[in-house]
């Protein structure tokens, strides 16, 4: 209904007025496109090679600012990670301001600054603007580097490493780059925690000195303010930045596979599979074939309308959002489609995909397909007009791309300009079908084997298998055979025994467990409060205030998510009463050992307890090392892992005080603080 809604509209706005019955065997005429007048920024240029490009807007008292430096990608090698190190300690104090004063006068002028490896970008009131424009400048010509901050930023980025090694779609996307240009190539480079171990201080002032030079950066300002203000204060702040001699390098140049194949990743915690089809193409924005491939790409899977979203999502339910795009860049790109699937449908996924891609290369599309695709552009296009930073984006490009001066002004032009042939022969040309690398993360338990009885178009679709490090790997052994002698009851005997003993834990009546997590810098408070006669209390809370809680009694439930109360249904009640036990593990009816699984890279016994519960218990120590729970809530089904680390023991039984837990792209992991046994519950913790 939405689509057929969406037709009718553009019908109305192209045939209002018009009488006359509309000829459906000819393509319709694109109406002219609409004059666009961008105007021409104001520029100049210091003798060190910095431009400058003004635009002048003073409608509103605001200013804002972007350096950025123009250079060719560059390789880091065994040094991967300095860029990012060296952006992060930018910013951080000058040789004449400590990093507080510097901070707080930002604060206090109601500013906004932050610095990168390749630049950086402000905004203020314009009455301020000379003051912020005075420490963008010195926090970029004389910045100070010192070892205490180097060790800060060290010990975030490495904690951001570690935290990524068990997102999925984080190494999906890392594995994908890397197959695609080459670890070789600064776009493939993998930065692993080996190579930021060994970065320095030194390190990270040489990066700087080598690269943040005056020759090739642009310094683009918008809003308020006239050119000889603008001229003043950037010779005042920059005429003394010093050129510099960039290093130079040859890049090795990508190339796609001689035939389609899938690059699989195993991650044992993945609850759905990151699947993508990836080529590398070279497409920049000035060529003859930029507009129809844009176009081609928007038909494809550009959004909601596209293809691979309808087919994907609306026709098969596979995911909730399916999408492709055509990257374009001076030295390299990509062709990306891409979709998070559920485990069961992965090859299926991957058909479906082919198929999209297939009938975009072999048959034209249709008129109103086309229509659709224009209009979404030149919509967009109109709209970010609005926006004086447009006007300056488009103006460096201008510059960086080597564009004609009237790009923008011919560019509704040049979209209508695309035909149906177009965007068949742009598809043929980037969207490699024939060879592409289909890049899959997932669990390899779950969806090996299905993907290596892969056909498309009556031929194989070969498998390899590689590491996180992109270093193709032997086929790990999946669904490891159990010894006959390994049932449900000698699993949770061997638990038992490795937390403290059957006994100890049967005279646990109650278990009250604290917890905080930090996201986005954000404390979070966990409280959870669980009965050995089955009921249960989870209490999440930010700044004492309750963001979630999930309350269980024994025989109904109900959970609060942002204020709204939603009590549990038949599925829920029988999960709570599983999970409502201090040690679920006392009581094996029900459960059934599934198999032997990896977890962190070791086997475990993977346990059903109920079907929307699976525990997994390691085969040498016993310990219960991840559970992961199906969730139904609001008529969405998801999978939420929960890991299971560093025991330690509390009046003689062992418990886990660190527990980790992902929740669609959040990842959490939670640090326990207090545990206490047989205290502090009461039959009030559990009432509606």
């Amino acid at each position: 209904m939405k689509n057929k809604i969406t037709a009718l509209a553009i019908l109305f706005l192209v045939s209002f007025g018009i009488q006359a019955q509309v000829d459906r065997s000819k393509q319709p005429q694109p109406g002219p496109a609409p004059k666009i007048n961008l105007g021409t920024p104001e520029s100049f240029k210091l003798d060190n090679g910095l431009k400058v490009l003004l635009v002048e807007n003073h409608k509103l008292p605001r200013v804002s600012m972007t350096l950025t430096m123009d250079n060719p990608p560059h390789p880091e090698g065994a040094k991967a990670g300095i860029s990012t190190l060296t952006g992060d300690l930018l910013g951080t104090g000058t040789t004449s301001v400590e990093k507080d004063a510097f901070n707080e006068e930002i604060d206090y002028l109601g500013a906004n600054l932050n610095y990168f490896s390749s630049g950086a970008s402000a905004r203020s009131l314009s009455k301020y603007f000379p003051r912020i424009l005075e420490l963008m400048a010195d926090g970029a010509l004389n910045p100070k580097f010192t070892q205490e901050e180097f060790d800060k930023a060290k010990e975030r980025f490495l904690e951001g490493l570690k935290s990524d090694e068990k997102d999925v779609a984080a190494n999906a996307r890392k594995l994908r780059s890397a197959l695609a240009f080459g670890t070789n190539h600064p776009y493939g480079e993998m930065v692993t925690k080996e190579t930021v171990e060994t970065l320095t201080l030194d390190n990270v002032k040489s990066y700087y000195n080598n690269y943040f030079v005056p020759q090739n950066a642009y310094l683009v300002i918008v809003g308020d303010i006239n050119l000889k203000e603008a001229k003043d204060l950037v010779k005042k702040g920059f005429s003394s930045w010093k050129k510099g001699t960039l290093p130079t390098f040859t890049l090795p140049e990508p190339k796609n596979v001689q035939y389609t194949q899938v690059d699989f990743l195993n991650m044992p915690n993945a609850v759905q599979s990151e699947v993508a089809l990836v080529n590398t193409i070279k497409l920049k924005k000035g060529d003859a074939d930029y507009f129809p491939a844009i176009i081609a790409n928007q038909v494809l899977g550009g959004g909601g309308e596209g293809r691979l979203f309808n087919n994907l999502r609306e026709d098969k339910g596979y995911t909730y959002g399916a999408y492709s795009r055509t990257d374009d860049d001076k030295y390299v790109s990509s062709f990306v489609a891409s979709a998070s699937v559920r485990n069961a449908v992965t090859d299926s996924a991957v058909v479906a995909f082919l198929d999209e891609i297939h009938r975009i290369r072999n048959e034209k599309v249709s008129t109103q397909e086309l229509a659709l695709a224009k209009a979404k552009y030149v919509g967009n296009f109109v709209r970010a007009l609005e926006n004086p930073t447009t006007i300056a984006q488009y103006a460096l490009n201008i510059e960086t791309e080597n564009l004609p001066k009237d790009y923008y002004q011919n560019y509704l032009k040049k979209i209508n300009a695309v035909t149906a042939e177009d965007v068949q022969r742009v598809a043929k040309k980037y969207f490699q079908v024939d060879n592409t690398r289909i890049v899959i993360a997932g669990k390899g338990s779950d969806v090996a084997e299905s993907l290596e009885n892969l056909t498309y178009n009556g031929k194989d679709i070969p498998v390899k298998y590689f590491d996180k490090q992109a270093k193709e790997i032997k086929k790990p052994e999946f669904n490891k055979t159990v010894d006959a002698s390994v049932t449900v009851a000698t699993v949770f005997d061997k638990y038992l025994n490795a937390i403290g003993g059957k006994e100890a834990a049967k005279k646990v009546e109650s278990v009250v467990l604290m917890a905080q997590a930090t996201i986005q810098g954000q404390k979070l408070d966990l409280e959870t409060k669980t009965t050995a006669n089955g009921k249960s209390s989870t209490v999440v809370s930010m700044a004492g205030q309750a963001m979630s809680k999930q309350i269980f009694n024994g025989t109904t439930g109900y959970a609060v998510m942002q204020g709204q109360k939603m009590p549990f249904n038949e599925e829920q009640i029988a999960a709570a009463k599983q999970d409502a036990n201090t040690f679920p593990e006392l009581n094996a009816e029900g459960a059934k050992v599934m198999g032997i699984e990896q977890v962190e890279g070791q086997d475990a016994y993977a346990v059903s307890l109920n079907e929307q519960t699976t525990s997994y218990y390691d085969v040498k120590s016993g310990l219960k090392v991840k559970s992961v729970k199906t969730v139904s809530q609001a008529g969405q089904t998801m999978s939420i892992p929960t890991l299971y680390s560093n025991y330690q023991e509390v009046d003689g039984i062992k418990f886990p005080f660190t527990i980790s837990q992902s929740f669609g792209p959040q990842s959490f992991e939670f640090n326990v603080s207090s545990i206490k046994l047989n205290e502090g519950v009461s039959d009030a913790d559990f009432e509606e």
